[in-house]
């Protein structure tokens, strides 16, 4: 699709029903009918919500259908995390359904993560009565007005003959160009009344015109750029695996030689095991991909956005790097650091053309970065990844996490919580393809785990999934096992336990002298356990267990992965003390990263 291409229409099975034609009457459906058949249409298979007043005439007509399969959840949150997670997990779009007021604004956080991270979600809310709008009526809330920043877009729909072309729409925009979360809401006489369902509908969207294919001018020099550059990297985002384009980033990579660093969103998206690969950068990201992105000549970001937490301080960050930037949304290029040769395009597309263009380059130009990869290949043995052992007898929960990646092995999913858990399962499992790696990354949304975890099972059916949770996240959405008991979606949970909220006890520890005000949790340490997790677990059905010393952990994991006829909850209970390491600062420069407290590297000569 290019600037100027006709937005397409949905493509219709030719054996449909309810579908217009020359000498076709078109089949009469309530809206609330019109809403599933349009979703049918549009290929989706599952639905995750929770009825209320302003939706009862979908969900009277969804007990009715078996097109759709509808995951009843126990909180909208966990609706909105679950059609993320499943939309991650898959590359499909995800559908989550809430009626109106709090219903509806039990969506915004999971919204707002979509948002953060481009995740591509249809959000189908109800309505009151349209001749009620407007008068504070019971559950009314304006939630087009209160989404309007956090979505792609928002349709409000009062007529029947509507819902067709804004289910389409909705599906059409989440899901192309930079994805991200769309928001229907419709009024509840508009699910009741009648009107002809005519599909494939006209779409009306003025001034949406994806750009997928990039300016060939702007792709040659960023290639000659970088067969002339003799300290490159490339600097790797969550757009690559959103664009589904990590073969095509494979085979630049390989041909170009130069260094891949992930970002947190885009762990997956190139081998870990590949020797080009040095690891996350960031805030707690390796040695050797933070310095290589400080240090480096050119950097070349391909679906990235210069995230605060990858870059530091920003002023310092990279401050001799030439900056070539692709991302399909133009209104990041240059919006935290200025490019030099902007790209807007598919990263899918971008690459593939990169690679050419390299290979033509190539021939004029000999690249050289052999004392480059000397240099970072130095950091990696000085600054391997590794952590301390607990002084307090309680489990290292990087080894935890270490052994359920090696256990359950690069095809499982891994969705994480929020904070110290997620880091060193962002560290210490090894994603070797993409869309294996789910968490909230730019929202940071605690709670985003165990829902997440359960949309992703949905989608990959066949695959081990895994919710690898901090016992404060953990506490915030797991009435959704109740869920997974129920409808079978036999998910893993790994709570990493240190009884509190461990990121911020560590902030504290490091920046405000040891007040560890309000952090503590009592989930797991001394002899109140509040809740106890393994109570918790079987009151929902689930398999619980309880882990306290090393050896205790390989047969947990393996009974967890060889249960697979309910939900399993392990409480690990781990150090307390235990911290992320590497680390920047908040607000410092990338050149003061930390191996260990007190342990900063030393910057490599030029």
């Amino acid at each position: 699709m290019t600037a100027d291409s006709p937005v397409p229409s949905p493509s219709p099975s030719p054996a449909a029903p309810g579908l217009s034609g020359a000498g076709v009457e078109p089949e009469i459906l309530t809206g609330s009918g019109a809403i599933i058949r349009s979703l049918a249409m549009l290929g989706v298979t599952d639905v995750f919500g929770l009825p209320g007043g302003a939706v009862i005439p979908l969900y009277d007509e969804l007990m009715t259908q078996d097109a759709i399969r509808h995951i009843l959840v126990r909180h909208e949150q966990g609706a909105g995390h679950a059609a993320e997670g499943y939309a991650s997990a898959s590359g499909r779009v995800g559908v989550a359904i809430a009626t109106s007021g709090p219903g509806a604004t039990n969506l915004v956080t999971a919204i707002a993560d979509a948002y953060m991270d481009s995740v591509p979600i249809v959000c189908i809310t109800g309505q009151v009565f349209s001749t009620l709008m407007g008068t504070d009526a019971f559950q009314e809330a304006d939630i087009v007005g209160i989404t309007m920043p956090i979505t792609k877009h928002s349709f409000l729909v009062k007529r029947p003959e509507d819902i067709p072309a804004a289910i389409a729409s909705a599906h059409l925009i989440a899901s192309t160009g930079r994805p991200g979360p769309v928001l229907v809401d419709i009024t509840k006489d508009a699910q009741q009344n009648t009107a002809p369902f005519i599909w494939p509908p006209k779409l009306d969207l003025p001034g949406y015109r994806p750009i997928t294919k990039a300016h060939g001018k702007q792709v040659q020099a960023a290639a000659q750029l970088l067969a002339e550059s003799r300290k490159p990297v490339l600097y790797v985002g969550g757009g690559v695996i959103r664009a589904r384009a990590s073969e095509e980033l494979l085979a630049f990579a390989e041909l170009t030689g130069t260094p891949v660093v992930t970002t947190l969103m885009a762990r997956g998206a190139f081998p870990d095991s590949h020797a080009q690969h040095l690891g996350m950068p960031g805030m707690h990201g390796t040695v050797p991909a933070v310095l290589s992105l400080q240090e480096a000549d050119l950097i070349i970001a391909l679906g990235a956005r210069f995230d605060d937490r990858v870059t530091g301080k920003i002023s310092e960050f990279a401050p001799n790097a030439t900056i070539v930037h692709v991302d399909v949304d133009p209104a990041e290029i240059s919006k935290i650091r200025t490019a030099d040769v902007p790209i807007v395009g598919d990263a899918k597309e971008v690459i593939a053309d990169l690679t050419v263009a390299y290979a033509a380059a190539v021939r004029t130009t000999t690249p050289d970065i052999s004392v480059w990869w000397t240099y970072l290949n130095g950091l990696r043995e000085e600054f391997p990844l590794g952590y301390s052992e607990p002084t307090d007898g309680l489990l290292a929960p990087q080894y935890v996490i270490k052994r359920i990646g090696e256990l359950t092995g690069p095809e499982g999913v891994y969705a994480a919580g929020v904070g110290q858990h997620q880091m060193w399962a962002a560290q210490y499992i090894k994603y070797e393809r993409p869309n294996s790696w789910l968490n909230s990354g730019g929202a940071g949304t605690m709670g985003y785990s165990v829902p997440a975890a359960m949309g992703a099972k949905v989608a990959e059916p066949d695959r081990v999934v895994w919710s690898i949770d901090g016992d404060g996240c953990f506490q915030m959405t797991n009435q959704e096992l109740a869920t997974c008991t129920i409808n079978n979606i036999p998910i893993k949970v790994a709570i990493i336990n240190n009884s509190s909220l461990g990121m911020v006890r560590q902030w504290q520890t490091l920046f405000y002298d040891g007040r560890h005000s309000f952090t503590d949790l009592n989930t797991g340490h001394g002899s109140a356990m509040v809740p106890d997790f393994l109570k918790l677990a079987e009151a929902y059905g689930a398999l619980g267990i309880r882990v306290t010393s090393a050896d205790q952990v390989d047969d947990a994991i393996k009974l967890a992965l060889a249960t697979n006829d309910r939900p399993v909850v392990i409480d690990f209970i781990v150090s307390r003390d235990a911290m992320v390491w590497p680390m920047v600062p908040q607000g410092g420069s990338n050149s003061s990263v930390q191996y260990a407290k007190d342990h900063a590297p030393t910057w490599g000569e030029e």
